[in-house]
């Protein structure tokens, strides 16, 4: 067996034999055998084979992330799959980043100029799912990678993803999809504010986590996985990679987002193309809501929380104060019987209800914005609600350093959520439902958010 080490997720803590983190957030109580094993791993010691399924556990929840230096897998064992319509100088880029590989097969989706790489050929646009589900049927490795034309993988990126998938259990990996750094506004913006890129935190990949979706952009997934699920549905012109990653999650297989493996994606031209992006992006929430339920939901938090905030929305926010400190005052009582000391109780509730804040304002002026912008902007009150949650730009321009001025960002980052609202908006009319629109409301920390192991 290949030697399995893990390090503790940056956001986890350890309070004696508990540890609390993850995302969705968990506390769980270790026994003191389990929590001897984990202090061993932590300070450098492999998981053993009797340990694997407590390791396991912890790695599904987002607490621990695995590491194994060595591999038995090689470039050889991939094949990688690409999609493209007329952009034939974004091939000219990828190619030569790809000669590893087992072999490269590239699947020309109704180019108006046949792509002479093309091992595959649509007389007419198909769109991107159709386009990667003929290439897969024919790889015949183990592993297939699928890499959009406009991105170009940097050295040692799949030997960074290869030693996941010594765990059976694995059955999809993404590496960083990092935006390609250019002068204009629209390049500096997406450099910071890109959907396709997740962030440098690795983590597992499940609907209302951290990282609850990662795009097909770049994505390596098992053969085996493909034909069970049968690849992509062909039905969807955008999320058809959200659709697929979530169908393995419901059949619990893991999928894992590794950001040491990075690729860099050319982004969008123009301002309107960018916007169209955004726009289609948007409309995939319908055909997902459809397909997998709550998971789409645009936030998800407490009841308790969306009451407490909707009260301040409301002109009551010394009512809505009172809910969420009576709240906070309650959650020690129910996780006293894990053992979490009151004082961390508290911060945990107080976190959750400003956490649940920065959500609800997000949906406000994203999501919801065609009912609750005119809403809040007819009422003294929610105007400076509305203030409150533009301001969320304000904060995210300062602390990402953004290399643009102010205003701009301002302008892109609001023209970013208008578009991608409006799509929502869009596919919910045309699918006739409100499911993408609805908040998923839960107790926290709910049925699994506590536990003992």
């Amino acid at each position: 067996m290949i030697p399995l080490y893990v390090k503790l997720d940056p956001g986890a803590r350890r309070i004696g034999n508990l540890i609390l983190g993850g995302s969705p957030y968990v506390v769980l109580r270790l026994s003191a055998k389990a929590s001897s094993r984990v202090d061993s791993w932590l300070a450098g010691e492999p998981v053993t084979a009797d340990d694997l399924k407590l390791a396991d556990l912890l790695v599904r929840k987002g607490i621990l992330h695995p590491r194994r230096e060595i591999t038995s897998l090689t470039a050889q064992d991939v094949t990688v799959v690409v999609p493209v319509r007329d952009h034939a100088d974004d091939l000219a880029r990828l190619l030569p980043a790809l000669s590893e590989v087992a072999k490269v097969l590239v699947v020309d989706d109704g180019s108006t100029k046949p792509i002479p790489e093309a091992i595959v050929r649509h007389s007419s646009a198909k769109g991107p799912a159709a386009a990667r589900n003929a290439g897969w049927r024919l790889a015949g490795t183990e592993l297939v990678a699928f890499l959009d034309a406009d991105v170009v993988p940097e050295p040692g990126w799949l030997a960074t993803i290869l030693p996941h998938f010594e765990d059976p259990g694995v059955v999809a990996v993404a590496p960083r999809v990092r935006s390609v750094p250019g002068p204009s506004m629209l390049e500096r913006y997406e450099e910071l504010r890109s959907p396709l890129d997740l962030g440098d935190a690795e983590a597992p990949v499940r609907p209302g986590s951290r990282v609850g979706y990662v795009p097909s952009a770049a994505l390596v997934v098992r053969f085996s996985a493909l034909v069970d699920h049968n690849g992509f549905d062909e039905e969807m012109r955008f999320g058809e990679d959200v659709d697929l990653v979530w169908r393995f999650h419901e059949a619990g297989a893991q999928v894992r987002y590794e950001p040491r493996a990075t690729v860099r994606h050319r982004p969008r031209e123009t301002w309107n193309a960018w916007l169209r992006q955004r726009f289609g992006y948007g409309t995939s929430a319908a055909p997902l809501a459809i397909r997998h339920g709550r998971k789409v939901a645009p936030v998800k938090v407490s009841l308790w929380s969306a009451l407490a905030w909707a009260l301040v929305a409301a002109g009551r926010p010394l009512l809505g104060g009172a809910v969420a400190g009576t709240t906070a005052s309650l959650l020690p009582r129910k996780l006293k019987d894990v053992g979490v000391p009151a004082t961390e109780s508290v911060q945990l509730a107080v976190r959750g209800h400003v956490g649940a804040g920065r959500l609800l304002g997000d949906a406000v002026v994203r999501s919801w914005w065609p009912v609750a912008i005119p809403v809040l902007a007819s009422t003294r009150w929610g105007r400076w609600v509305l203030l409150a949650a533009f301001a969320r730009h304000v904060e995210e321009w300062y602390s990402r350093g953004a290399n643009v001025g102010l205003p701009g960002w301002l302008a892109a980052r609001v023209a970013d959520d208008l578009a991608y609202g409006a799509g929502v908006w869009w596919g919910a009319v045309r699918h006739g439902t409100v499911k993408p629109l609805l908040p998923d409301l839960s107790d926290w920390p709910g049925r699994d958010g506590v536990g003992r192991t």
